[in-house]
């Protein structure tokens, strides 16, 4: 049986999940009558509701000459599906490390994005082959001539080598299963894709007769078997019963004289398809799953006990923003949530940390908070989403970036590559917005479809909060894309949301009568039977200063007969918070109140007596210094 192990990259939305389930179905893995869920592989509901791929997913698929899947093919190709927003790039970081070559994916109108640039960099960078497909060739809008250019482009920037270089080119449509090599000529399956693979992925380079090695790339956890460590065998072959040793992380090389842990392989596993299948023997080459190890870890190295020797471990980027995640203390705390507790909290966190290696967890004074630090606000956002699912109530505060020293002792922040794609018509609102955001413009480009593309380079700090006024201003018509970029000078003070907020001013129920006349001061965020506390913010005033309002107020009864026009209140419907806007939205006093079955947000000090102290607190120190 020969191998192939290759990986799946590309930016988000440009159909690699599709075109992998697509690849399972043409290579035998379901039969031709089995009804299968469009993208089986997003198995996780937050990727179903999403529509994004936010873990790696591990497949096998069975292909021979001649186009002969199933059983039939004499090739095992093991596929990883990888996520494609910049967030998750520790998920593709880590993978890379498993597989020979890789599929990059791009879209035929699109071109490469960000993300693509990013993990098209890492790989080339690690050396693997590529295979380049232009994907959704079957769009109006499709050029696919002028992307295999632009990638050629993308290819001479990451310097990639000449064999890189040279790599074969696809036109692909995930949606319908084809791929060719000539536009001249349509496909009308996959079989060029396979035939692709089987010529140009090469066999793993490895040694099957040495003591058994192999590096951690990825975990996964299982109620009977506790953890499980996933990755690649480097170096001989191992079996279900041997005695291995799990080494601690260090340099690569020798072991020395450092401690290590002895364990037994009580499980293994392969793939085929979708499934997990037991294994009696692996050998060098496959991408296998081991249990038995207690202390398992991503990038440790499991060997032969007499031949200690680590492997180079995964360098994943640091994380470039963090929030703080805290006890719930509202008035409301352990109404709705299972797991309300510090401890409860700290052990969620931590437990995090054993799969999620781009995330950093760090204790602070007060032993109710810790500071959670990730790739970006969608990264700690489906961290939140994950967790209030589970039953867990928290409060997170406004995420705030993760500076850095620089060499002469400067504070360097994190910079970020904004793409964005729009209506020309839009395009001077999109610069004015940008401009005190402390954007620069790097290039523009107008393919002469009505649509400009921007790319700027814009402090993180100045991204905070501006991707719902950009859904606004572009009437929901604009697309923007941002990645880490590099660490670059402070770029000074920004301004911050220039609007304040209506706060309840006492504990009650939102009452129709009372939204009604407060709707014309502003936006609401509150309907009629909401529970309300003192400090809660329902809405966003059209002013610049905050707002104590009591959206509690009944009408007085009386005796007086009043106009029927007195009853027909109408209310605007109130703007929904999801907790990505939520955490875009927050300014530093206030925090994000998040339970199972609710999301509210709040001021830090509830009572308005504290908040005005503070204010004349800060208004003093402002002054003095």
């Amino acid at each position: 049986m020969q191998l192939r192990n290759i990986a799946i990259i590309a930016h988000v939305d440009h159909g690699k999940t599709t075109l992998v389930d697509k690849m399972l179905r043409q290579a035998g893995v379901f039969r031709a009558n089995q009804q299968v869920d469009e993208r089986v592989l997003d198995s996780n509901p937050l990727e179903r509701e999403r529509g994004i791929t936010i873990l790696s997913k591990n497949a096998a698929v069975r292909w021979g000459r001649g186009g002969r899947g199933g059983r039939g093919g004499d090739t095992k190709i093991n596929i990883v599906d990888t996520p494609g927003h910049a967030d998750f790039g520790g998920e593709v970081e880590r993978i890379l490390r498993m597989v020979d070559g890789f599929l990059l994916l791009v879209d035929a109108a699109e071109g490469p994005m960000p993300q693509t640039r990013f993990v098209a960099g890492k790989a080339l960078a690690l050396g693997l082959k590529p295979i380049v497909l232009v994907n959704k060739v079957d769009r109006q809008d499709a050029e696919p001539l002028r992307v295999h250019d632009e990638v050629l482009e993308l290819f001479l920037e990451l310097e990639a080598t000449p064999e890189q270089f040279s790599c074969p080119f696809l036109y692909t449509s995930s949606r319908y299963g084809t791929a060719t090599r000539d536009l001249a000529r349509p496909g009308t399956t996959l079989v060029p894709l396979f035939e692709a693979i089987l010529e140009t992925i090469p066999a793993p380079r490895v040694d099957r007769e040495g003591p058994f090695q192999m590096l951690i790339s990825t975990l996964d956890y299982s109620s009977y078997l506790g953890r499980i460590g996933i990755g690649r065998i480097e170096r001989g072959r191992v079996r279900v019963g041997d005695t291995v040793a799990l080494l601690p992380l260090g340099e690569p090389g020798p072991l020395g004289d450092a401690p290590y842990e002895q364990a037994r392989i009580v499980k293994l596993f392969g793939f085929e398809g979708l499934e997990r299948v037991a294994l009696e023997e692996a050998a060098a080459g496959e991408i296998v799953a081991v249990a038995g190890l207690a202390g398992v870890e991503i990038g440790k190295t499991v060997t032969a006990p007499d031949h200690l020797e680590r492997l180079a471990g995964i360098a994943v980027e640091e994380p470039t923003i963090s929030v703080d995640f805290k006890v719930n203390d509202s008035p409301f705390a352990g109404r709705e949530g299972k797991f309300v507790t510090g401890r409860q909290l700290r052990d969620r966190l931590f437990r995090e940390l054993e799969r999620n290696v781009a995330l950093r967890v760090e204790e602070t004074a007060d032993p109710q908070t810790f500071t959670v630090s990730g790739r970006g606000e969608l990264h700690l956002g489906v961290l939140m989403e994950t967790m209030r699912r589970e039953g867990y109530e928290f409060q997170v505060s406004r995420p705030r970036i993760i500076p850095r020293e620089g060499p002469n002792g400067e504070q360097l922040e994190p910079y970020e590559e904004l793409m964005i794609d729009g209506p020309e018509g839009y395009l001077g609102v999109v610069m004015e917005k940008l401009g005190p955001r402390r954007a620069t413009l790097l290039d523009m480009r107008n393919p002469g479809v009505g649509t400009v593309r921007m790319r700027f380079k814009i402090p993180a700090r100045g991204l905070l909060g501006y991707r719902s006024e950009f859904l606004t201003d572009t009437r929901g018509t604009g697309i923007m894309h941002h990645r880490f970029l590099e660490y670059g000078p402070w770029a000074g003070p920004l301004e911050g949301r220039s609007r304040g907020v209506m706060v309840a001013d006492r504990e009650g129920v939102a009452v129709a009568y009372a939204l009604f006349n407060l709707q014309e001061r502003g936006a609401m965020f509150v309907k009629p039977g909401d529970a309300l506390y003192e400090g809660m913010i329902v809405g966003e005033s059209a002013r610049s200063g905050d707002m104590d309002v009591n959206p509690a107020k009944e009408k007085k009864l009386t005796n007086m007969r009043t106009t029927a026009s007195d009853e027909m209140i109408v209310l605007e419907p109130p703007r929904p918070m999801t907790l990505e806007l939520g955490l875009e939205y927050i300014e530093d006093d206030e925090l994000i109140e998040v339970t199972p079955s609710s999301l509210r947000l709040r001021k830090r000090a509830l009572r308005a007596s504290e908040r005005r102290k503070l204010a004349r607190r800060e208004a003093r120190a402002a002054e003095e210094s």
